[in-house]
C-alpha cells in the first residue's frame, strides 16, 4: 500500500508542478484564459485556479496552436525549481535502496523512468553494480544522478529501450 502510494505521489507531482509552471511561463507569461481572469495575483489558489481554468476549456492549447489567447510557442520553456527526486526528499532513499539492490524507493526510481515491470528486478541489480558511477560523489545532486543513471542504462541491452522514454 505504501508503495501504491509513494508512486501515486510522485505520478501527481510533476502534473502539479508542470500546471503550476503552465499558468505562469508555457506559451508566454500570460497564457490562456486562466491568466487573463487571474492577472496580477500571487499565491498557490489563483495559480491553481488559472491552470485548472486554461486546462478543463483548452483555450490554452487552443492559444498556443492559433497564437491567440495571450499565447506564443516561440517563447523558449524553461524550469526554474528543483527536479522531482529532490523535491520529494528521495534522493538519499533512492540512493540507499540501489546500494542494496531493492527497495521501494528504487522501484519508483525504474517507475518514473518508464521501466516496464517486468525490467524492474534487472534495473535494480544494474544500478547496484553500478552504484558508484551512479552516484559517483556523496554530495552528487539529482540531475547527475539521473544522467549518469540514463548512460549507465544506455550500455545495457536489456534497458537502453527506456533511455529515450526518460530523456
Amino acid at each position: 500500500m505504501r508503495k501504491v502510494i509513494m508512486i501515486s505521489l510522485l505520478s501527481s507531482l510533476p502534473l502539479l508542478a508542470t500546471g503550476i509552471a503552465q499558468a505562469d511561463q508555457a506559451g508566454g507569461g500570460g497564457c490562456g484564459w486562466g491568466n487573463m481572469l487571474f492577472d496580477g495575483q500571487r499565491g498557490l489558489v489563483p495559480h491553481l485556479l488559472a491552470t485548472t481554468t486554461n486546462g478543463t476549456s483548452g483555450n490554452a492549447t487552443f492559444g498556443l496552436t492559433s497564437g491567440t489567447n495571450g499565447c506564443d510557442s516561440s517563447v523558449k520553456l524553461g524550469y526554474g525549481g528543483r527536479s522531482l527526486l529532490a523535491m520529494n526528499g528521495m534522493l538519499d532513499s533512492i540512493a540507499e535502496d540501489m546500494a542494496k539492490g531493492q527497495g521501494e524507493a528504487l522501484d519508483a526510481y525504474a517507475t518514473l523512468l518508464g521501466v516496464s515491470g517486468d525490467d524492474r528486478q534487472h534495473f535494480a541489480a544494474v544500478t547496484h553494480e553500478h552504484f558508484s558511477s551512479i552516484f559517483s560523489s556523496a554530495d552528487a545532486n539529482s540531475e547527475q544522478v539521473l544522467a549518469a543513471t540514463l548512460d549507465v542504462m544506455s550500455q545495457d541491452q536489456r534497458l537502453a529501450k527506456y533511455v529515450t522514454t526518460a530523456s
